[in-house]
């Protein structure tokens, strides 16, 4: 019981951490130590998995798919999101330079420990890290396109958009954005109820989710080292979009809220006392992956 419990509480902080722009709830299995377990236990819904459930053999079924698992880790981030991730948005509308310190220092951390996990920093490592950092830091420099209902492309949005929230560093929603599409499927489709776009974009989903859980499955057994040296890349490039002090130059206004498109860095330009507390806060953050990665070692 005592394992379900912590993995809910895992669950919790992935819930949390998608609904902050920029940031993956896959950075936070990454540092959880969950992500692997995660992948693994997504790929297992296959044919095999889809037999056993319609005959019925709903035992075999959990032990094949380890569903406890995922129940436990979903729910958790389920519940966070109906109670302390709505928190978070409030606390990220009133008080945006201390969140985006708090989550900065968590991320920075992060950097450093998943980095530990790559056992041979050799030159596929390193051009890894590279490539990664490149493509998370080009995204928060492209362009949004236009709004496309197409349902081949709305089925495309959500191979994609899916992909992203699987990968630490990447922000499902931000790349929505990017495809010009998130004001149609994340607020028109719903609040009109238009159900051929929000079929097409749950099948896409699904779709993505298997196929790109399987490779990324794969990729991790074959190539762990460069593939974890890739996410670490993806989190570092996404430090720019994390960055607590920053002026917005382009933004888009969907449902009464603001999503910013692109932005111009700053420095703080005095110590004062809100500099401080944005430092103290990105320090917590820092340290409470310090904690998570210690805790993940003593009960592993």
């Amino acid at each position: 019981m005592k394992y379900y419990i912590i993995l809910f509480l895992k669950g919790m902080g992935m819930g949390v951490a998608n609904v902050i722009p920029g940031v993956s709830g896959g950075t936070i299995a990454l540092i959880t130590e969950i992500y692997e377990d995660l992948i693994t236990s997504l790929k297992s819904f296959d044919r095999n998995a889809f037999k056993l459930f319609f005959s019925l053999k709903i035992k075999e079924f959990f032990k094949y798919t380890n569903f406890y698992f995922l129940a436990s880790v979903f729910l958790g981030s389920i519940v966070s999101v109906f109670t302390i991730a709505s928190l978070f948005e409030y606390l990220f509308s009133e008080y945006p330079i201390l969140i985006w310190a708090f989550f900065f220092g968590l991320i920075l951390a992060s950097i450093i420990f998943v980095g530990k996990r790559v056992e041979n920093w050799n030159m596929q490592s390193i051009l890894a890290l590279i490539f990664g950092t490149i493509v998370a830091f080009s995204l928060s420099l492209a362009t949004p396109a236009t709004e496309n209902s197409n349902l081949l492309f709305v089925f495309i949005c959500g191979i994609i958009g899916i992909s992203g929230m699987m990968l630490p560093g990447l922000s499902g929603s931000y790349i929505l954005i990017l495809l010009g599409n998130y004001k149609l499927l994340m607020v028109t489709a719903i609040t009109e109820l238009n159900i051929p776009l929000l079929t097409t974009f749950f099948l896409g989903s699904i779709f993505g989710l298997m196929c790109f859980s399987h490779l990324l499955s794969w990729i991790l057994k074959e190539y762990k080292n460069a593939t974890l040296a890739l996410l670490t890349g993806f989190i570092l490039g996404s430090l720019k979009i994390i960055w607590p002090w920053k002026k917005i130059t382009e933004s888009l206004i969907i449902d009464g809220n603001e999503k910013v498109i692109s932005y111009n860095i700053i420095l703080p330009s005095t110590l004062d006392s809100d500099t401080i507390s944005a430092i103290v806060f990105a320090l917590v953050g820092f340290i409470i992956v310090y904690f998570l990665e210690d805790f993940s070692k003593r009960i592993s």
